[in-house]
């Protein structure tokens, strides 16, 4: 099972790009004044997901047990 294999090696490699990018903030935007047509806007939060180390270690172990199971299909 090539597919498998290949599928298993994208995980992992993507669990690593996320595990060395170490997660993403964002910043959410909220009106502060209304001129009639126009809106000020401002920063008010800035947030984090802290969630991204748990989800990389699963993408890897995940990618790593398909890569393992499609090795074992070829033999």
């Amino acid at each position: 099972m090539k597919a498998l294999l290949t599928i298993g090696c994208a995980l992992v490699l993507a669990g690593i790009v996320l595990l060395i990018n170490g997660g993403f903030s964002f910043t959410e935007m909220k009106k502060d004044t209304r001129l009639d047509y126009i809106h000020m806007l401002r920063p008010s939060e800035r947030g984090s997901f802290p969630k991204v180390p748990v989800i990389a270690g699963a993408l890897i172990l995940g990618g790593l047990g398909l890569a393992i199971l499609g090795a074992r299909a070829e033999d």
